[in-house]
């Protein structure tokens, strides 16, 4: 694994649900933040289909603060949420065009992602929302570029952009990782904001839950040195 070269100053995250974010990258997030870039996130739902017994019109609204709370504790203010349906993402023009246009307003140099593949492992299945997500932000990356694919996101002064350098996908294959040696309390504590969530997902404490995930998120990766690393597959785009 090689060190991700970090010579760019901005970048968007672009997620299924909230939470997504946290299971993972945050640690990388907040190294960024602190050194001064500027890091948006960008959401396809609001994960309103996320917690059992809990109705979607409660669910959405309250799933949106935690995010917010969470982006917050690693240095992230401008939290965008697209308001497409939970658990029923499905690739194609509208998710597309809303994510070009996402992509044309922050004008990323670095779109970060989450898997898009199948699979995380042998046996372990990626989601349907996950793997539409994450297919349809490489297509929004070139849409974005082409002024003729949504002809009306200029007309809504969204002007192309052609400034990815790269999309980096928390995968299974990552090729690069960011040390992130310091950080890792700072993710954890941001996994904890989603503290409704967690308490839905297993009656453990929602600290020890939070902590538990961002250590095997963050442990050492090869060729990053003996501390705490997050893993990326990178895909160049210019």
């Amino acid at each position: 694994m090689e060190p991700m070269v970090e010579d760019w100053q901005r970048v968007l995250v672009i997620v299924a649900h909230p939470d997504d974010a946290e299971y993972g990258m945050a640690a990388a997030v907040a190294k960024w933040t602190d050194a001064g870039k500027d890091v948006a996130y960008v959401l396809a739902t609001r994960g309103e289909a996320g917690i059992a017994g809990l109705a979607p019109h409660l669910s959405g609204p309250l799933r949106a603060e935690e995010q917010r709370r969470s982006a917050a504790a690693v240095g992230v203010q401008t939290v965008e949420f697209l308001d497409f349906p939970d658990g029923r993402l499905q690739e194609g023009l509208d998710l597309r065009r809303a994510l070009a246009g996402a992509i044309r307003r922050h004008r990323p140099e670095l779109v970060v992602t989450l898997n898009h593949r199948d699979s995380w492992a042998r046996g372990r299945l990626n989601s349907a929302d996950h793997r539409a997500l994450g297919r349809s932000v490489f297509d929004a990356v070139a849409d974005a570029a082409n002024e003729w694919i949504f002809p009306e996101l200029a007309v809504a002064e969204l002007a192309p952009w052609s400034g990815v350098r790269a999309v980096a996908v928390v995968s299974p294959q990552a090729t690069h990782g960011v040390d992130v040696t310091g950080y890792v309390d700072r993710a954890v504590a941001s996994l904890a904001e989603h503290r409704r969530y967690l308490e839905a997902l297993s009656d453990e404490p929602v600290e020890q839950q939070a902590r538990d995930q961002v250590a095997w998120a963050t442990a050492p990766k090869p060729g990053i040195g003996d501390g705490p690393a997050v893993g990326f597959e990178l895909f160049e785009f210019a």
